[in-house]
């Protein structure tokens, strides 16, 4: 990451009239906090000005300035993100959404709730519990990471096997465009079709296309205390046996996890939860159905994972005990960044597909000589590989992002796609034409034109572009290495 020394932009001055001094960062020992997101190996610039809006009309304040001075801008959340999308680059400004923080309406009647961006995803599933109601999207990172960055890469999480992704629960958005216009499109009724389907457009497009700064998504019923159950195999060919019997059974688990055993080992290593360390793959599942129903769908799958030879079966309806087998889930990245630096995949594979996959990324670490843990949502083949290496090491580096790539690799070719939940941003830019073919990309691109003509919103990432102008020379900055 380079550092930009600047004698004031003019434009700064601009956004503090707009937004008060207290809204506005340009000190680089602070901003530099901001200069990237959880992929701490991705590509980042440093930013010539913070931003903390409270409000729309000062976002869109923002981008009317960035927009008459020609000055980027990155738009970013919490930072939880894990593949660069929020990496600011040299000369622009960062835009962070996490002072736009309130619920502001939940409607049960309507089963809906309208949230501005900076609303932590945890906060938005407590707010609605007290009606009664649930938000299913849970990504791994659900009590610290905000709606605007789930909204952003379409975030997934543990629960999409039976609910599905976040833009599956958004019905509307409020999106400040790069121009600093506002557009309200989508709809607070359970059915809608007038127009093309432009909250689906913006969900998914890493800031690239606008800033979003309001939602109104979908809420379910309040599910039941789940039960949930644990096995261990001692192949992971059997977990793919699980994983295919399940879809053809027709059981549809509120959760359906799996690790493999490195990413046992090293959450046994932290947790001490006397979890099977020498089994090739660890199953965790939920039904959250209710009663007799739950437990008939954990008796149902209890007999699926005998059936494929697991060594060990075990379920329970303790809420506690089931908190517990969660967390050790949740652990997993945590406990393999404790063992070195990690490059977090993120594929999706088809789901006859799991078992195959899993033993394409043992072969990938044994070529590579390093330790790749594999975690993942077993019930829509959405897996995480990470890699582990010393990153001061420069042979390992290298060797780290060509397993890397190579699990990209070996996830297309097994008809599966280069990011299930966390996004292209600028680690996996190279790889989203491979996926999508030219014409895709050409149509990405026009999109990209007609919205942000002057290429300002999150330049860089999805699809590599080149920057509109010198971003030195435009911001009025002097950029030293």
């Amino acid at each position: 990451m380079r550092r930009v020394t600047t004698l004031t932009p003019p434009w700064v001055g601009e956004l503090i009239g707009a937004l008060g001094p207290d809204s506005v960062l340009t000190d680089p020992d602070v901003t530099a906090a901001y200069a990237r997101d959880q992929a701490m190996l991705a590509e980042a610039g440093m930013p010539a000005a913070v931003v903390l809006p409270r409000s729309t009309a000062e976002v869109s304040a923002v981008m009317q300035v960035a927009s008459r001075h020609g000055v980027p801008v990155v738009p970013r959340g919490a930072g939880s993100g894990l593949v660069g999308a929020a990496n600011a680059v040299d000369g622009c400004i960062t835009l962070v959404t996490t002072r736009m923080d309130a619920v502001l309406e939940v409607a049960p009647a309507d089963r809906l709730a309208v949230v501005q961006p900076g609303v932590v995803n945890k906060t938005l599933r407590d707010a609605v519990r007290a009606h009664g109601l649930f938000y299913p999207p849970d990504p791994a990172s659900y009590d610290w990471c905000t709606l605007g960055g789930n909204l952003a890469v379409n975030s997934g999480g543990l629960c999409c096997v039976k609910y599905g992704v976040t833009t599956d629960y958004v019905l509307g958005l409020e999106v400040v465009l790069a121009d600093g216009r506002v557009l309200r499109t989508g709809r607070r009724t359970v059915k809608g079709v007038a127009g093309y389907d432009l909250a689906r457009l913006f969900v998914g497009s890493e800031g690239t296309l606008g800033v979003i700064t309001e939602a109104t998504v979908a809420l379910r019923p309040a599910p039941a205390a789940p039960v949930t159950l644990v096995a261990s195999f001692p192949t992971s060919a059997q977990t793919g046996q699980v994983v295919e019997s399940v879809v053809t059974s027709g059981l549809v688990p509120s959760m359906l996890e799996v690790m493999d055993r490195t990413c046992i080992r090293a959450v046994d290593d932290v947790m001490k939860a006397d979890l099977d360390r020498d089994a090739a793959a660890l199953v965790l599942a939920q039904s959250d159905s209710g009663g007799a129903a739950a437990t008939a769908e954990i008796a149902l799958l209890t007999r699926l994972c005998e059936e494929a030879g697991a060594d060990f079966v075990h379920s329970t309806d303790d809420p506690a005990e089931g908190d517990l087998l969660m967390a050790a889930r949740r652990m997993a990245l945590p406990a393999l960044e404790r063992l070195g630096s990690v490059l977090l995949d993120d594929v999706a594979v088809p789901r006859s597909q799991v078992a195959t996959f899993i033993d394409g990324c043992v072969a990938v670490a044994a070529d590579a000589g390093l330790v790749i843990g594999v975690v993942g949502h077993a019930g829509d083949g959405n897996m995480h590989p990470t890699v582990v290496f010393d990153a001061a090491d420069a042979d390992q580096r290298t060797r780290a992002f060509a397993a890397f790539d190579a699990i990209l690799e070996l996830g297309l070719s097994l008809g599966g796609t280069v990011t299930g939940e966390h996004g292209v941003g600028t680690l996996k830019a190279d790889w989203l034409e491979r996926e999508i073919g030219p014409v895709s990309l050409s149509v990405h691109q026009a999109i990209k034109q007609a919205l942000d003509p002057g290429g300002l919103l999150n330049p860089g990432k999805m699809f590599r572009r080149a920057h509109v102008g010198d971003l030195a020379a435009v911001g009025g900055l002097s950029a030293q290495s």
